[in-house]
């Protein structure tokens, strides 16, 4: 039974706000359909023609990492560790400044003209290893993403006071059905035009809803708050009360990098560049979005804690005496203060933008994940020989089939650890050993194919990190140990099976 039926939830959502939904969903849809004239191959389709600039690179990378899902785990995060969770943020735009400045993995890899991270992997080690990076990049980035949609339908019911199931779940469809239609029609083209018109939708929303916040509760209001609700721990990440730590933070920053220069979703905006310039400026710049991407949910977070604590009937729910509650009932938190915080028409505008992050989200990962099976996997094992109409076609049957997945394993999987934990934990089985085979390829000369199987192998270990598989087992082991192990055993074995194992001369392969 949910715990807030018996309350009578209210919202401000009505009419108005109905209609300025309906109205951004019918604009987007349109606008990527019309993308598809500039679809002449392959090429177009998977980096846009390599001619993505800076302004909108920037804008299409923040647009792209800041979805619903994002708001909501962030928050999530803001809700259950206050401003501790500030330093996560700031590690994030540390790390994406580091690889603008650096060029980091990405420059190299623009540098060679591939459309995805796998592809590198066969010019530098073998097909085979190819083969198997696509395979464990896209199986992690689906599993990664399998939880957008039960994130996204729980801001929905709370914000729009839908009471049926099957209302949400019809709602939630027709949403990834048009995200569907206008990415596999138009691909990257239609990513990276309409996350430009959604990080404006999305920005407009994000402010206004900051300053309301901010004029509801006052930072001051705030900030005492918070201290009489969670003390120093509310303000200290390097404590254990605040639900992080040193080893956690070690483990933030190490996903930070991860996410600017390993992770495809992004490296695709770094593939799809004009040229190596606009590759660091749009990561340097970028970082400001990385940092605002966190900092604004994090504060919404916050402001739902606020809210929860003065209302004596939702802090029963949310803030039980027996200690936290369900993760699930956690991510609502937010969504239910906004509701009754964000008047009529604003909350309208808000949800539109929420959508426009969730759609920005949703059309890069489907495109993402889809390209790279079908240039990565199918592709070569059927020897390179299908023309660039025959691998669109293949790249938006695998779209659906992704599609399809994201609707069942949203509604089956239970979510027992923090949304923001699952992220992690499910991203690192590929790139614990995605980041060891590309440090290692690009910059040691002496990597070997083997040493590259080896450390893929290693990141499957890292499912040992969810919360099912540790029930199985009957252990309680915290992510971040389980990731940063992880991680250096696939740097580890990168180095040792390279050494005991090279590969032949180039002129005897």
């Amino acid at each position: 039974m949910d715990p807030l039926a018996p309350l009578q939830v209210t919202t401000n959502f009505g009419a108005s706000d109905w209609a300025i939904v309906a109205l951004f969903l019918v604009v987007s849809t349109v606008a990527g359909m019309w993308a598809m004239r500039y679809i002449k191959d392959m090429d177009d389709y998977v980096v846009a023609g390599r001619s993505v600039r800076t302004y909108l690179g920037v804008a299409s990378m923040i647009a792209a990492e800041l979805g619903l899902v994002t708001v909501m785990y962030s928050a999530q995060m803001g809700f259950s560790s206050a401003f501790a969770a500030f330093s996560i943020a700031v590690l994030s735009a540390v790390a994406g400044f580091i690889v603008g400045v650096t060029g980091f993995i990405v420059v190299p890899l623009r540098r060679m003209g591939v459309m995805t991270i796998p592809e590198f992997y066969e010019r530098r080690f073998s097909r085979g290893v190819r083969i198997m990076g696509g395979v464990i990049l896209a199986a992690s980035g689906i599993l990664n993403m399998g939880m957008f949609l039960k994130a996204d339908s729980l801001f929905v019911t709370t914000v729009m006071g839908m009471t049926s199931q099957f209302h949400l779940k019809l709602a939630m469809t027709i949403i990834v059905c048009l995200v569907l239609l206008y990415t596999s029609i138009g691909g990257m083209i239609s990513v990276v035009f309409t996350d430009y018109l959604q990080y404006v939708v999305m920005s407009i929303g994000l402010v206004l809803t900051s300053v309301l916040l901010m004029q509801h509760f006052g930072w001051t209001n705030v900030v005492y708050a918070v201290e009489q609700i969670k003390g120093e721990a509310g303000f200290n990440p390097f404590m254990k009360e605040s639900g992080l730590g040193p080893l956690y933070l070690v483990w933030m920053l190490f996903l930070g990098f991860i996410g600017a220069c390993v992770w495809q979703t992004s490296v695709m905006r770094a593939t799809s560049a004009e040229s190596e310039t606009v590759v660091r400026r749009t990561y340097t710049w970028g970082a400001v979005g990385f940092l605002v991407r966190f900092l604004i949910p994090y504060f919404w977070g916050i402001c739902a804690l606020v809210f929860v604590w003065q209302t004596p009937q939702f802090r029963e729910i949310f803030m039980p005496a027996h200690g936290e509650v369900d993760s699930s009932l956690q991510l609502r938190a937010m969504p239910l203060a906004l509701s009754n915080i964000i008047p009529s028409g604003l909350i309208g505008l808000l949800t539109a933008g929420m959508l426009a992050a969730a759609m920005s989200t949703y059309n890069t990962y489907l495109h993402t994940w889809s390209a790279v099976l079908t240039q990565d996997v199918v592709a070569p094992l059927m020897g390179n020989r299908l023309s660039s109409r025959s691998r669109i076609v293949i790249a938006r049957i695998i779209m659906c089939c992704v599609a399809l997945f994201l609707l069942i394993w949203g509604l089956w999987y239970p979510l027992g650890e923090r949304l923001w934990d699952y992220m992690a934990i499910t991203g690192a089985i590929y790139f614990t050993g995605a980041f060891a085979t590309l440090v290692g390829g690009i910059y040691w000369k002496r990597a070997s194919r083997a040493g590259a199987y080896g450390a893929f192998t290693c990141g499957f270990a890292t499912l040992l990190g969810l919360s099912p598989v540790q029930k199985v087992l009957g252990v309680e082991w915290p992510g971040q140990i389980v990731g940063l192990t992880i991680a250096v055993l696939a740097c580890v074995a990168m180095v040792v099976l390279s050494l005991l194992f090279p590969d032949p001369p180039k002129e005897e392969v």
